[in-house]
C-alpha cells in the first residue's frame, strides 16, 4: 500500500511542479482571454509591508501587463496604518467585518480568506499572505500560470525556500512537525506538496465557492485536504516561486497554530469516518514561557461553510 502510494505521489510530482520561470508573462497575457483574476491579501498589522506588494503587484500585473483585474486587502481588526497603506498602493480595501455583516463574526486568518472570496470577482483568486519580504510578482504569475493553460488544474499551491534567521530550509517548523507528519499518515496523496501550509496558493473560483473554510491557522491544511476529495490530485499543482521570507512566529505562537491544526485533521478525519471518538477533543492547551508561568490558550477551530452555501446573503455593499 504504501509503495503504491509513493509512486501515485512520484507520478504526480513531475507533472505537477513547475517553476515560476515556466510561466512567462506575454505568454499567460495571451492565455488569459476573458478569464479575470483576482489577488487578495489578508491583513493584521501588516502596515510595513502590505503596501510594498500592493505596489509591485499594480506595477507589474495591472498597468504593465493587463494581466490582474483587481488586488483587494482584507482588513482584519488591524490596529495600525495596515488600510491606509494598501489604499494608498492601489489595493481596494475591505474590512473585515463588513462584509457579510449579516453574519456573526468570526476571527482567524481563514476567516480573512472566506470574506477576501466573497469581496472578490475574479474567475481565478489568488491569495498571498501580506508579510512577505522582497517580493516579487512572480508570486502572482507563477501561480496562474497552470490554470490559466491547462483548463483540467483547480487549484495551485506554491513551493519555496524558507530560511529561518538567514539559515535555509529551517522555516516551516508546524510544516514539519505537524502538518506534514499528518499529511503523510492520513493523506498521504497529498505528500507531494513542499509547502503545504504556505500561504501564497491560487484556485478557480468554482472550486473555492464549493469547499469550507476553517478560521484560524488550519485553513491551508483544511483546503488541501477538502479540495483533494472534491477535484482529485491531478486536479492540483504546484509551482516553484523561489524563497519566501517573511515575519516569523514565537514558538508559543507556533505551538497554538500546531493546535489548530491538529484540530482540523482530527474534524476531517471524523467526517470522513476514519476517526471515532468518545468525546471531542480539548480545545485548549496549557503553555509555559520563561518567567511567565502557565497560560491556557484557546487553540479551537470554527469552520465557514461553502461560500457557495450563502452566496444569496452577498450584496453589491459586500464587494464595493
Amino acid at each position: 500500500m504504501e509503495r503504491r502510494t509513493l509512486a501515485r505521489v512520484s507520478d504526480w510530482f513531475g507533472p505537477h511542479t513547475s517553476a515560476a520561470v515556466d510561466w512567462p508573462l506575454d505568454a499567460l497575457v495571451l492565455a488569459k482571454g476573458p478569464t479575470t483574476v483576482s489577488v487578495v491579501l489578508p491583513a493584521r498589522d501588516e502596515e510595513r509591508t502590505v503596501g510594498t506588494i500592493v505596489d509591485v503587484i499594480r506595477r507589474d500585473l495591472v498597468e504593465g501587463v493587463p494581466l490582474v483585474d483587481e488586488i483587494v486587502v482584507v482588513d482584519s481588526r488591524s490596529t495600525d496604518a495596515t488600510a491606509a497603506r494598501a489604499a494608498e498602493a492601489g489595493a481596494r480595501v475591505v474590512r473585515q467585518d463588513a462584509v457579510l455583516p449579516d453574519l456573526p463574526p468570526l476571527s482567524g486568518k481563514g476567516e480573512a480568506l472566506w470574506k477576501g472570496l466573497a469581496a472578490s470577482t475574479g474567475d481565478i483568486v489568488v491569495f498571498v499572505d501580506a508579510d512577505l519580504r522582497h517580493f516579487g510578482a512572480h508570486f502572482v504569475s507563477g501561480l496562474i500560470g497552470p490554470l490559466l493553460t491547462d483548463p483540467g488544474i483547480q487549484f495551485v499551491k506554491g513551493a519555496y525556500e524558507r530560511p529561518l534567521a538567514g539559515r535555509p530550509g529551517e522555516g516551516g517548523r508546524v510544516t514539519e512537525l505537524v502538518a506534514r507528519p499528518l499529511l503523510n499518515l492520513f493523506w498521504p496523496e497529498l505528500a507531494g506538496f513542499v509547502q503545504p501550509l504556505g500561504g501564497e496558493y491560487a484556485a478557480r473560483r468554482t472550486a473555492l465557492e464549493q469547499v469550507p473554510f476553517v478560521t484560524e491557522y488550519g485553513v491551508e491544511f483544511g483546503l488541501l485536504v477538502d479540495l483533494l476529495e472534491m477535484v482529485g490530485l491531478d486536479a492540483m499543482a504546484q509551482v516553484d516561486l523561489g524563497v519566501r521570507e517573511h515575519t516569523h512566529q514565537s514558538t508559543a505562537a507556533l505551538g497554538r497554530m500546531a493546535g489548530q491544526i491538529m484540530l482540523t485533521a482530527w474534524s476531517r478525519l471524523e467526517r470522513e469516518g476514519r476517526l471515532v471518538a468518545s468525546e471531542p477533543p480539548a480545545t485548549s492547551i496549557l503553555q509555559f514561557g520563561p518567567g511567565t508561568g502557565a497560560a491556557l490558550a484557546h487553540v479551537g477551530v470554527a469552520e465557514r461553510p461553502p461560500l457557495a452555501s450563502v452566496v444569496g446573503l452577498i450584496t453589491e455593499e459586500d464587494v464595493a
